[in-house]
């Protein structure tokens, strides 16, 4: 048996890394470290600590024994995943980044690169794989409903959910922890990575006025386009943000971005929750098993443990054949955003995920 384990210098992969050795005694165990970081790119805008985290990925191998490999995938990552998020950033919407490192990358570009055939590839990620009777293979939440990771996999295909192996995914955080104190890992007490995946320490907004640039505006009550503000780009902005407004007499939350007037439009408390929403359409999902009958489900809106009952239904496609559906939630959401991703639950099971489009988002009334 061949297992190409993904060690990214996190204690979680760390973990994974010891876990598949210990399961797996006969196997043959290849750990990876995939160097996404872009230095002709990004390398102006600050440092990412790649070396260190490759350092401590050969301080864990030196203990499991196994050999380690370097996989520099910066064209792939920039093609496949940077490009990606900055088309969003200038059709106005808000990417979702590492959705897709886990399909376009970590389960797709790695294994082109490496032109290996292995029986399973595994990862620190908290979910789990389980094999249906009817050969299908499916992914169920972590146990843990903080570290849950099954937002970032919604979009993996059947044929990488067969290969994934996610030794950690049905422990608690805790528990990862006590495993890497037990093992005596260099990564035991090393605190888990924030943000963007590519970006290392440098700041979202850096980043994203390294490509957009900046332009002024104004930021404008919605309901009276009074001018409260200016703004030195819409694309800095997400719906439902409420700090780094530098506005008076607040709170202020963004309620929208009119891109025709370069224009971020805010409202108060009472306006903002007016103008949250239950019900919106997803275009071009991915179903990682099978396509779900319309019914209710849970979803999640962002990574994190928090589940919103509702309704899905399928819609006629859009003028370019893509997939449409219908939600509609039990409780409405300040922070719905064109370009950010819905997905989708039964009881456990995470059924996939997609876009959440701007039909029905705009804001009227101003």
């Amino acid at each position: 048996m061949k297992i190409a384990v993904l060690l990214s210098g996190g204690v979680d992969s760390s973990c994974a890394l010891l876990s598949v050795k210990e399961r797996y005694p006969d196997a043959q165990i290849t750990a990876y470290y995939l160097k996404i970081w872009l230095e002709d790119e990004l390398a102006s805008l600050g440092q990412c600590p790649w070396e260190e985290d490759l350092s401590y990925a050969r301080g864990v191998c030196d203990v499991a024994k196994v050999p380690l490999k370097v996989v520099s995938l910066q064209r792939e990552y920039w093609d496949k995943v940077v490009s990606y998020t900055v088309s969003e950033l200038k059709a106005g919407r808000t990417p979702s980044p590492d959705i897709f490192c886990n399909r376009r990358i970590k389960f797709g570009a790695f294994l082109d690169r490496v032109g290996e055939s292995f029986d399973k590839v595994a990862s620190g990620h908290y979910g789990m794989i389980e094999e249906g009777q009817d050969g299908l293979y499916r992914l169920r939440r972590s146990p843990d409903p903080v570290k849950d990771q099954t937002y970032f996999l919604s979009h993996l295909t059947q044929e990488q959910a067969a290969l994934a192996l996610f030794p950690i995914g049905g422990m608690m955080k805790e528990e990862v922890r006590e495993l890497a104190r037990r093992w005596d890992l260099p990564t035991q007490d090393r605190k888990d990575s924030q943000g963007i995946c590519f970006l290392g320490k440098i700041k979202y907004s850096d980043f994203v006025r390294h490509y957009m640039g900046e332009q002024e505006g104004p930021i404008l009550e919605a309901g009276t386009n009074q001018e409260l503000g200016r703004h030195k780009g819409t694309w800095f902005y997400t719906i439902g943000q409420r700090s780094g407004l530098g506005l008076s007499g607040g709170p202020w939350y963004v309620v929208g971005r009119d891109r025709e007037r370069n224009a971020v439009i805010v409202a108060g408390t009472p306006a903002a929750i007016a103008s949250a929403k239950k019900d919106f359409v997803v275009v071009n999902p991915n179903w990682i098993a099978e396509k779900p009958e319309p019914g209710s489900v849970v979803i999640k809106l962002r990574h994190g443990p928090k589940l919103i009952p509702a309704s899905i239904a399928p819609l006629e496609e859009g003028e370019n054949g893509e997939e449409r559906w219908s939600v509609s939630m039990e409780e409405s959401d300040r922070g719905l955003a064109p370009g950010q991703f819905s997905v989708f639950y039964h009881d456990e099971i995470c059924l996939g995920g997609a876009m959440i489009s701007e039909e029905g988002l705009s804001l009227s009334g101003v």
